[in-house]
């Protein structure tokens, strides 16, 4: 019978189910800084640049945070990060709510709800659940990393239905609340130690993927992919608001196009996560960079209302399931005892990827006054992505398969 706390046993599912929650839950800290932007402008009375600047803080922390959150769940547990996160959360949502100017409130963003908060719950969430998986390890990973586009679609309709009926203050005070009640003890589940923590102290090891390149040469080429990939990912996420804007379509249409983007991404790492379990990471990263190439492509002839519509939803099927790929293939050729830290990294190239390519798509609109050169330079980005993703494919081994 198999022990409470190997891989691929029914609590594994449960455990699965937690992280997904905790996930949706702490992933608030990406979304509710955006709903309630237009509030803080007016009762701060700042520019709308001064205004974003804490989303900026919130979205460098995430990206900061998730190493040290990483390097805390490889040597103490899953536990400790969630517990800290849950607890900043709290404290940074209502530190926030009783800010009494943009920088108290940009700094309980960038430090309590970003960098300690819901970085805890991405990075190191996927990490965790890639030991209690080894035949569905893919799908697994999927799953998790779901959590931040699910914590997308649910909570930004949540936040504006009580900023228009309580206000801001009181709403960011519910939210440190609910994270706080409801993520300690979603935390108690991921008690049980994941199998390679048991494996290590009975002195059984794994065996890994082998490349003819370092640990440290591998893990910059994926930051190197992370980067590219998210800088060509950015120009549709971040612009295409703007864009249907441009076009004449009006913001709301945009608004229609990146839900459909989001939600169909959900699709893509669900699908990808089920396609590496049986091709392996590194072939899901290439079709996956490949169909995002060809989509950002078809952004160029296609302008047309519902051609964007339809580009946009297969953009999302495209882009979805990039970012779980570089977990997986974390896990098929570098240590588990590193696997937090190390995909924390990775995932921080992608988040920095995404906050420069949103921007460098603004400054060559504003540049070349048409977001034409902006999806080319996305493009040329991707070429990259791809590059990398072919060689590291090239230079692998047979991959074998789990019995």
């Amino acid at each position: 019978m198999s022990q409470p706390t190997s891989a691929d046993s029914p609590y594994a599912w449960v455990r699965l189910a937690a992280s997904l929650l905790l996930a949706t839950i702490g992933g608030v800290g990406m979304w509710s800084v955006v709903v309630v932007l237009p509030a803080v402008q007016a009762e701060f009375a700042v520019a709308r640049a001064g205004a974003s600047i804490p989303y900026t803080a919130t979205m460098i922390g995430f990206a900061v945070g998730g190493i040290l959150m990483g390097r805390l769940a490889d040597r103490f547990g899953i536990v400790v990060p969630i517990v800290l996160g849950a607890v900043s959360l709290a404290f940074g949502y209502v530190g926030a709510a009783l800010a009494t100017g943009i920088w108290q409130f940009t700094l309980m963003q960038g430090v309590l709800v970003g960098f300690f908060g819901c970085s805890a719950v991405f990075g190191p969430l996927v990490a965790d659940i890639s030991h209690w998986f080894t035949r569905r390890r893919g799908l697994a990973v999927g799953i998790s990393a779901s959590g931040n586009y699910l914590a997308g679609t649910v909570w930004p309709p949540v936040i504006q239905h009580f900023v228009e009926t309580i206000g801001w203050r009181h709403t960011y005070i519910a939210i440190g609340l609910c994270c706080l009640v409801t993520m300690l003890p979603l935390a108690l589940v991921l008690r049980r130690p994941s199998p390679h923590r048991a494996d290590a102290a009975a002195g059984v090891g794994g065996s890994l993927g082998r490349l003819p390149i370092s640990p440290a040469q591998l893990q910059a080429l994926l930051v190197i992919a992370g980067l590219t990939c998210c800088l060509a990912m950015a120009m549709p996420q971040v612009h295409i608001v703007a864009y249907c804007g441009d076009l004449g379509y009006g913001v709301a249409r945009g608004a229609e196009m990146l839900a459909l983007m989001l939600g169909f991404g959900v699709v893509s790492r669900l699908a990808s996560g089920w396609i590496s379990d049986r091709i392996g990471g590194v072939r899901t990263l290439l079709l996956g960079s490949t169909l995002q190439m060809l989509t950002l492509l078809f952004y160029l002839p296609f302008d047309g209302l519902m051609s964007l519509y339809v580009v946009s939803a297969l953009f999302g099927l495209a882009q979805g399931g990039i970012v779980p790929s570089y977990a997986i293939i974390v896990r098929e050729y570098l240590p588990a005892s590193e696997a937090g830290a190390r995909v924390g990294v990775v995932l921080m190239s992608t988040i920095i990827g995404m906050a420069i390519g949103g921007w460098l798509s603004g400054a060559i609109f504003d540049l070349t006054g048409s977001y034409r050169v902006a999806f080319l330079n996305g493009i040329a980005w991707n070429v990259v992505n791809v590059g990398i993703a072919a060689w590291l494919l090239f230079k692998r081994p047979p991959r074998l398969v789990p019995a």
